[in-house]
Parts: structure tokens; C-alpha cells; sequence
């Protein structure tokens, strides 16, 4: 048949036989199924060497042995229940129906990508079945999103590199199931500045509350896939943090975040006095240097400490990781002074997960916020600004530690 002949449109009259949409798409299930069961025996034909009944059969040492049912999942016909064809030998595997195939590949890519995403099961389903027309239970789609906590491992245990130039950690608290009841458990992450000026989430971790001790033990599993040397660890002022970073990396600048350090002295502070508050306190961490900011600082104790003692005392105690950032020029400082960049990755990560208020388990947890992270980083392939200028400035201040 030439190519002018297969173009030719069916006849008319052909579709009116046809009553109704479920009559016409029976009609084409059927005829779809019988043409890939006349593939099938297609490829058993090539594969034994010779058509049925054919006399060649006879000492060919193999033969035909009936079929077997096999339902397979298609991209836009649903479920389907095929015959495959097999040999005496059971050597014959079929390359259009491939052994242990359950799922069109297109359409577990799908339900993946509506995962993660923010979907949750139920929509999914419902989703594919409007979508492809094909009936898949939720449970269905947990298995197929399951497999996604092999990347996850995959991912977590990835070697590293040797030296990031500045790392943000911060956690994420989502309410999972635990012992029959929902508990917040928070997600440990931690981001990195590499040589190239890209960033990269280096892992996530899950335990139920936020402490140093855990956090020793992330930095600890980041020295075993390789990091050498952390150059300046941003993070909040959670007690013990910078101890449990300087145990592990013990040459690792710290500097404690500037906004989370506003907003813990603004709790001891009343609703009335904290416009005013926070912009004297600007002169403080706005300073043009450390001996300026201490000058700012004795005279806003000046101002402030007879009502608000405790909020005075707190940068007191903490004001030699609060200043770390003085040590440096100011391409540096806007980069180090606060975790706004990890604090902008879980305000996207909550986007992603919005729907899923909560989670069933700890591994529902980590496979919607792994997909979130995959998804946002998809963006990360640019440098930060002006990189160029920067390297040179931490391959200045970090000579002997630096490696390019």
C-alpha cells in the first residue's frame, strides 16, 4: 500500500453505525487491542523463524504454546487486557509489551510530576482519570511515588565537594503522623555556595524538633560525603548551634542571622514600641563597621534597656557571631548576614506542599519536599550577582583554604 493510499479518509458512512461516544470508543478499544495482539504474534512469527501452520515449523526445535492474559495500562485507553502470545521454550520477549511492564512510563512521569507539585492522592486520580482516562487508585499512585525514595537516598548519599564558600541551615517544620496522632517534625536543610557561585541543597535530614545536637550530627554526615571546609556558616541563634558547627568544622566563621535576631528581641518588646524599636536598632547591624555598631549599640542600650532589658542583653551575648559579618566587604556581607536564601527555599517548599496539610509518615514527608527541591533548583543555574568579584574576594580573605 503506498503512502496516497494510507492517507485516505474512512468513508462516512462508516461512523454512522456508531450510536453514541461509548459505542465508537468500545469499537476502537477492540480494534486497538486486536492490533497489538496481531503485533504480538508478529514478533513471535520473527522470532521463531517461520508463520504459523508453516511447514518450516516442524524441526524447528521451538513452536507456539497458546497465550496468557496480561492487563497493561495504556496512555489514553485505560486498562486493557491483552493475550500475549508465548513459545514452548519461553524464550519469546515481546518488545512492544515488555516483560514486567505495568505502566506506561509518559504516564508515571505524569503522576510524579502532579506529586510533586502539591497534588495530593486523591486529586491525582481524579486527574488521570480525567486526563489519560485511566482508573488508578491512590494506592496505586503511593507505589509509584514510593519509588521516588530510592532518588532520595540516592541524592542524600552523594559524595560532595571539598570546600563551600558559605553554607545557610535552617528547618522546616511539618506536621506528619506519628504513634496515631499528628506531630510537628521538623526538616533539617542545608544549602551551599559552591566555587562556580551556584547554590546546591547538600541534603535534608527529619527529626522531631530542632536542636544542636542534631545539627552536629547533619554537619557530621556533610564531613563523611566529602566537605573538608565550610569558609562561613550562616544560621539563626538557636543555643548551641555555633559550639555544634565549630565541632565539626572547627575553622568555620559563624554568623548568626541579623532578621532572626531582630525578631527574638522584638518578642520582649510591646506592639506600641516596635516601629520605633527596630528602626534605632537599624543603626546597630547598619553600621559601617564593628567599632561603629558598638558604639550604636551603647547608645541604643542607652535608650531602651531600663524597659526592655532582656532584648538589650540578647545582643550582648551574642554579639561576637552577630558581628562576623563586619570582618568582610559588603558583597560579602549581603550574602552572610542573613538566611533569607534558605528561608526563601522553604517559603517555596510550603507552596509545593500547601495542599498537603498533613503528612501520612516521614517518608510522605521527605518525598514531597525532595520534589519540591528538585523543582526549585531547576532554577538555580545562574551564579549569584557580580560572582566574578566575589570569588576574588574569598580567594583574598580564604588564600590558604580555598580550592578552585
Amino acid at each position: 500500500m503506498d503512502e496516497q493510499q494510507q492517507q485516505q479518509p474512512l468513508p462516512k458512512d462508516f461512523f454512522k453505525q456508531f450510536k453514541s461516544k461509548e459505542e465508537f470508543h468500545s469499537f476502537f478499544n477492540q480494534l486497538f487491542k486486536q492490533g497489538v495482539e496481531e503485533m504480538l504474534k508478529g514478533e513471535l512469527d520473527q522470532h521463531l523463524g517461520y508463520e504459523k501452520h508453516s511447514q518450516e515449523g516442524r524441526n524447528s526445535g521451538n513452536s507456539r504454546n497458546g497465550s496468557y492474559k496480561k492487563k497493561v495500562k495504556t496512555d489514553s485507553l485505560g486498562d486493557m487486557v491483552l493475550n500475549i502470545p508465548r513459545d514452548r521454550n519461553s524464550e519469546f520477549e515481546p518488545q512492544l509489551i515488555p516483560k514486567g511492564q505495568r505502566m506506561s512510563d509518559k504516564l508515571e512521569e505524569a503522576i510524579i510530576g502532579m506529586y510533586s507539585r502539591g497534588m495530593t492522592t486523591s486529586d491525582i486520580s481524579e486527574q488521570v482519570k480525567e486526563v489519560y482516562g485511566v482508573d488508578v487508585s491512590e494506592g496505586t499512585i503511593s507505589n509509584v511515588t514510593n519509588r521516588i525514595m530510592e532518588h532520595v537516598k540516592e541524592w542524600q548519599q552523594r559524595p560532595l565537594e571539598q570546600v563551600y564558600f558559605t553554607v545557610w541551615m535552617d528547618g522546616i517544620v511539618l506536621k506528619v503522623k506519628h504513634n496515631g496522632k499528628y506531630i510537628n517534625k521538623c526538616i533539617y536543610i542545608v544549602i551551599g555556595l559552591r566555587k562556580d557561585g551556584l547554590k546546591e541543597v547538600l541534603g535534608m535530614w527529619m527529626a522531631e524538633t530542632e536542636s544542636a545536637s542534631f545539627w552536629m550530627s547533619v554537619l557530621t554526615d556533610l564531613k563523611a560525603r566529602g566537605v573538608e571546609d565550610i569558609l562561613i556558616a550562616c544560621t539563626d541563634n538557636l543555643k548551641g548551634f555555633t559550639d555544634a558547627i565549630k565541632g565539626v568544622f572547627p575553622q568555620a566563621i559563624t554568623q548568626l542571622c541579623i532578621v532572626h535576631q531582630i525578631r527574638n528581641s522584638c518578642r520582649y518588646v510591646v506592639w506600641k514600641d516596635r516601629k520605633i524599636f527596630c528602626s534605632d536598632l537599624k543603626a546597630v547591624y547598619a553600621a559601617p563597621t564593628r567599632e561603629a555598631a558598638e558604639r550604636a549599640l551603647s547608645s541604643f542600650a542607652e535608650k531602651w534597656e531600663h524597659k526592655y532589658k532582656h532584648a538589650i542583653q540578647s545582643w550582648r551575648t551574642n554579639w561576637d557571631n552577630l558581628t562576623s559579618y563586619f570582618d568582610f566587604p559588603l558583597e560579602i556581607r549581603k550574602i552572610i548576614y542573613t538566611t533569607n536564601t534558605i528561608e526563601n527555599l522553604n517559603r517555596s517548599i510550603r507552596k509545593y506542599t500547601k495542599t498537603k496539610v498533613q503528612f501520612t509518615d516521614d517518608q510522605a514527608a521527605q518525598k514531597a519536599v525532595y520534589l519540591a527541591i528538585m523543582n526549585i533548583q531547576k532554577k538555580w543555574n545562574m551564579p549569584i550577582q557580580n560572582w566574578g568579584f566575589i570569588l576574588h574576594q574569598f580567594l583574598t580573605i580564604f588564600e590558604n583554604r580555598c580550592q578552585l
